[in-house]
């Protein structure tokens, strides 16, 4: 059912926008093995070689409801904003930072969509959703400027930045960001990379258990992605297929329910679906 739902978002996502032509890149297991591919329809058009360079379409189509969808990049980082959206700040109370503020996840996080992410036996505290945009790398890119960073943009996903609250502050001596994020499966992105859209034009909404909990637009981040892309550029060479997750605004809430179904909404890009159960 999970993965039924997943393929009708990544369905709907491509009716999304008529006038535009976004091009919507899934990676998928068939049969015994990994591919990935260009979204055509109810079909996956399946391409050889790099999905970054020259990948080239080799003529063969599965259905889309035939494959189990994988996370759509193996990123080698996951780069994780912090205080980037005006509303969610000035409800914090938090000034705008002059620069962007950001942690790292563990590229072992991540989940594909669909797949359930179940509470680590380590930590009984609360444990949130945070719906964002994901931005994914395409080239090698180091100290460029906004007006490049363009270039270097593969395409947008959905991002659900799973977070153990309670443990950022559990040491007053050191903050745990990192190990609050990078637990096996809190890192789900997908179910698609749309290249082709203006970011500023999206909205994220992500909805607990089927309750809408986050409805805001991309346009109030403080950073926007090529400024984002340029500044990170700056600290470390960003490559091929890193995950940028821009942050999130109002609205992230406790996963408390036994079985809670999070689904993190991007008209134009699709529905990241994924469950997180509370275990024994």
């Amino acid at each position: 059912m999970e993965a039924m739902t997943t393929i009708a978002a990544v369905r709907q996502a491509a009716q999304a926008r008529p006038g535009i032509a976004p091009v919507q890149w899934v990676r998928f297991a068939h049969s015994g093995r990994e591919g990935f591919g260009r979204l055509d329809g109810q079909e996956v058009a399946i391409h050889s070689g790099d999905l970054f360079a020259a990948a080239q379409p080799t003529g063969e189509t599965v259905p889309l409801a035939e494959v189990a969808l994988l996370a759509p990049t193996v990123p080698s980082k996951i780069i994780a904003l912090w205080n980037n959206f005006h509303a969610l700040a000035a409800k914090l109370s938090n000034p705008v930072p002059a620069e962007p503020l950001y942690l790292m996840k563990a590229p072992s996080c991540v989940a594909a969509p669909g797949a359930t992410i179940a509470r680590p036996p380590s930590y009984a505290g609360k444990v949130v959703y945070e719906g964002e945009l994901g931005i994914v790398i395409g080239r090698r890119c180091s100290a460029v400027s906004p007006l490049e960073a363009g270039a270097f943009i593969f395409g947008y996903t959905c991002v659900n930045d799973v977070t153990a609250l309670d443990l950022i502050a559990a040491d007053p001596t050191f903050s745990q960001w990192v190990r609050a994020k990078s637990f096996d499966g809190f890192g789900p992105f997908g179910p698609v990379v749309t290249s082709g859209l203006d970011p500023r034009e999206l909205t994220v909404r992500t909805l607990l258990n089927g309750q809408e909990r986050q409805n805001y637009p991309v346009a109030d981040m403080i950073f926007q992605p090529h400024e984002l892309v340029s500044r990170l550029s700056h600290d470390m060479t960003l490559l091929p297929g890193d995950l940028i997750c821009c942050g999130t605004s109002l609205g992230v809430g406790t996963m408390k329910d036994p079985v809670n179904r999070v689904e993190v909404v991007i008209d134009g890009i699709g529905t990241l679906t994924n469950t997180f159960v509370q275990g024994g």
